[in-house]
């Protein structure tokens, strides 16, 4: 005992110091030295014995660290001392004084002596480091922590300055315990966040493990009493989509059932869905809601109430966000502005929102959205294509925009309708008629009637000319919203009945010949309403066609598409007779279609893709089978067959088929003509370009089993590549995924196009994609 007279015995206590009678209390004693050198008390009661105390004064680390090491040390010297009497046991030389070595030992030594040193000397050891980890801790409540410089986390330092300075910029740096010393923001740095390396004296047992979600199978519902619950109250816009599901609810409730008849046999997971509708949340400035009963735009709106009826028929766990406060307690984000991320999981599978919620979320979740944003959907009314989301290539090549530049893989954007193979086609519905409405609607179509689509007084402006024409030949109806006076922009030969409530406006439709465009607004569901209703759309040709190159509407839209009408869906995939296309600014030619239409007889129609039931099926194969984030390259062997009669590739049989979906069986490559996109390369062979198949055919075989000839095959980052020169015979690979694009042509490039075929009616899902 190096300083016996250190250890202070109360009454009762032998007057002896514990550390001179080692062999026979080597561990309670061992113990009470340690005890008090590291501060406090420590009480003990033998059997027989009176209670005694060992008092002394606190250690600081060095001092307690040293008490440690001395004990370390003499357990150290005993074992090997021992060890050598044992190796003395096993010669033959000197057996009298072994002899008489061995029975002083046994006379003071109990049994077992050696095993019990041994016991001791590994609870010194485990002792030593919880003290090691004990002061430690205390060293980070002073404060006194040293910033790691390691290579794998070379933000550290910079990271904690940072802090320093800012620390207190945010409430949530606070609520994560972050107090301003340097230990907790090495703490909230590496546990927290990910900057730092972890802390070897933190225990990072007490972390706490999060159990995954049990999965549970998802059951078709057919009431919708608790989705109009979660809708809410105390906006207009949600009376209005609230009132929609109503009028539709007795469809979905049909189509749900046939759709559950086609699928019985196949286990649907229940997903937990967030919906953060964005642009009605007060900080978005909600403009939509003051504009419903004033004739504003309700595209949007139509849209997210079919959205949230598909989900919620479909058997999801469903919960609906319209402001702020409801977003961040449904994601559980810490109390403050936005900087500090998740700790915890994600508390739902999917999250749909808009650019507003997407903006708000990157706000509120800090970087835990670069972590969780596989999750999201975006409900992205005019679409956004890769050249646009990829940030960095946005901003260096002029494609930066407003919108757009969010890294995602662009099938996560949703749009009302399918603009784009890059995105992912969402849509909406419009009501279907039954037998009995159908024959009604023979009976009573008025041939001479025609119904203006344009409920805002400006969009007739400037119309006079041709609405003379029209004139001539049909009586004309408005729907143009006013408050006290006839809107003066009206003709006095227009009947106009002001804005009418969806059911009035039905019955309008019902009795027409004509639903006429003025241009203006784009591609919303009305004309797809009305030609379910047995009216023929008659819309201008726009020439030239718009686009965010020439266009005040689309500037700023990240999308380089072209738009060759008011609504290019109608022109393109319903088409004649049902819809009719024609430049208003000809006047022979506009008078030739109102007589081809007074001539032409109708039934009303309606694609498959925009009944409930379409709808259903849509995305129901999205959420079951939709990859959420970008797949890696592939690099198999060649696996493309030339098909028979056909400039066209297929995935080879003989090559097994990696996870994919749409599954590789529905495959077609192509290669385009100069300066044509794959979306019109697919098209012109009655296919659809799939995005999801680009990983599959950036490969250097692909230009080969077209028979391509290229002097060599670089990678690069281009929304073009993969494609081929033939007059340079130079051929390019994609280096990033995020750049595969349908969108985009290049006068020099052939491009490698991954088609697909599709379902007839469902131009979203391909034959197999069921």
């Amino acid at each position: 005992c190096s300083n016996p007279e250190s250890c202070s015995l109360s009454p009762g206590c032998p007057g002896h110091c514990p550390c001179r009678i080692f062999v026979a209390g080597i561990g309670f004693f061992s113990l009470c030295f340690l005890m008090t050198s590291l501060g406090g008390q420590f009480s003990a009661k033998r059997p027989g014995d009176t209670p005694f105390t060992m008092r002394a004064e606190v250690l600081g680390g060095p001092e307690s660290r040293g008490v440690l090491r001395k004990i370390s040390d003499m357990l150290e010297v005993i074992m090997k001392r021992m060890d050598t009497l044992s190796k003395l046991g096993n010669t033959t030389t000197d057996s009298h004084r072994l002899d008489e070595l061995s029975s002083a030992l046994d006379r003071i030594q109990p049994i077992g002596l050696v095993e019990r040193i041994q016991a001791i000397a590994q609870n010194m050891s485990d002792m030593a480091v919880k003290v090691e980890q004990i002061l430690q801790l205390k060293d980070g409540a002073t404060g006194q922590c040293e910033v790691p410089k390691d290579p794998h986390y070379p933000d550290c330092p910079s990271k904690v300055d940072w802090m320093r300075a800012r620390w207190t910029s945010d409430p949530c740096y606070a609520f994560y315990g972050v107090d301003g010393s340097d230990c907790s923001f090495l703490i909230y740095l590496s546990e927290v966040e990910w900057f730092c390396p972890p802390l070897t004296w933190r225990n990072q047992t007490t972390t706490p493990t999060h159990k995954p979600f049990p999965k549970r199978q998802a059951a078709f519902r057919s009431d919708i009493g608790a989705l109009l619950e979660q809708v809410g109250t105390g906006k207009e816009s949600l009376s209005f989509m609230k009132r929609r599901m109503r009028r539709l609810a007795a469809q979905w409730a049909s189509a749900s059932r046939r759709l559950d008849d086609r699928l019985r046999s196949q286990w649907r997971e229940q997903k937990r869905i967030l919906v953060h509708v964005g642009f009605l949340t007060e900080e978005s400035g909600d403009v939509f809601s003051p504009k419903v009963l004033k004739g504003g735009p309700l595209g949007e709106m139509v849209q997210w109430a079919d959205i949230l009826t598909a989900l919620h028929i479909l058997g999801h766990n469903l919960k609906i966000s319209v402001s702020l406060k409801e977003l961040q307690g449904f994601l559980g984000v810490p109390p403050g502005r936005g900087s500090c991320p998740l700790t915890g999981p994600l508390p739902f599978d999917l999250i749909y929102t808009d650019y507003h919620g997407l903006q708000q979320m990157r706000q509120h979740m800090g970087l835990s959205l670069r972590k969780h944003k596989c999750h999201i959907r975006v409900i992205d009314t005019f679409g956004t294509e890769p050249a646009y989301n990829h940030e960095d290539y946005a901003t260096l090549h002029g494609y930066r925009t407003n919108w757009g530049y969010w890294n995602l893989n662009c099938r996560q954007y949703m749009t009302m309708f399918p603009h784009t193979p890059d995105n992912s086609f969402m849509g909406f519905v419009a009501e279907e008629l039954n037998d009995t409405e159908r024959l009604s609607i023979q009976r009573n179509k008025v041939d001479s009637m025609a119904v203006v689509y344009g409920k805002e007084a400006s969009m007739w402006k400037g119309k006079e000319r041709f609405l003379a024409i029209l004139h001539r030949y049909m009586d004309i109806h408005g729907t143009v919203y006013y408050e006290t006076q006839r809107p003066p922009e009206v003709p006095a030969f227009v009947k106009n009945h002001g804005l009418l409530p969806q059911q009035e406006l039905q019955q309008l439709l019902r009795k027409a010949k004509l639903f006429i465009g003025f241009g203006f607004p784009y591609e919303g569901p009305a004309p797809l309403e009305a030609i379910a209703n047995g009216c023929i759309f008659l819309q201008p040709k726009f020439k030239p066609s718009h686009s965010s190159l020439n266009h005040e509407f689309f500037r700023g839209k990240p999308t380089s598409r072209q738009v060759s009408s008011q609504h290019p869906y109608a022109e393109q995939y319903i088409g004649r007779p049902h819809v009719i296309t024609v430049d208003f600014n000809n006047s022979q030619e506009f008078e030739s279609a109102i007589r081809d239409i007074m001539r032409t007889k109708v039934e009303p129609y309606l694609p498959y893709e925009y009944t409930c039931e379409g709808m259903l099926e849509r995305v129901h194969a999205y959420i079951q089978n939709q990859v959420d984030c970008p797949p890696g390259m592939y690099d198999p062997p060649s696996p493309f067959v030339l098909l028979p009669n056909s400039s066209a590739l297929a995935w080879a049989s003989n090559i097994s088929n990696p996870p994919s979906w749409p599954p590789l069986s529905a495959l077609r490559l192509l290669a385009s003509l100069e300066g044509q996109s794959c979306i019109d390369a697919c098209q012109s062979a009655g296919l659809i370009c799939e995005p999801a198949f680009y990983r599959f055919i950036n490969i250097k075989e692909a230009f080969s089993g077209l028979e391509v000839q290229c002097e060599g095959v670089e990678a690069e980052i281009n929304h073009i590549f993969p494609a081929f020169s033939v007059e340079s015979s130079e051929c390019g690979l994609q280096k990033d995924p995020l750049l595969f694009s349908c969108a985009g042509a290049n006068t020099k490039y052939h491009r490698l196009c991954p088609c697909r075929d599709y379902r007839k009616g469902q131009v979203a899902l391909c034959r197999d994609c069921l």
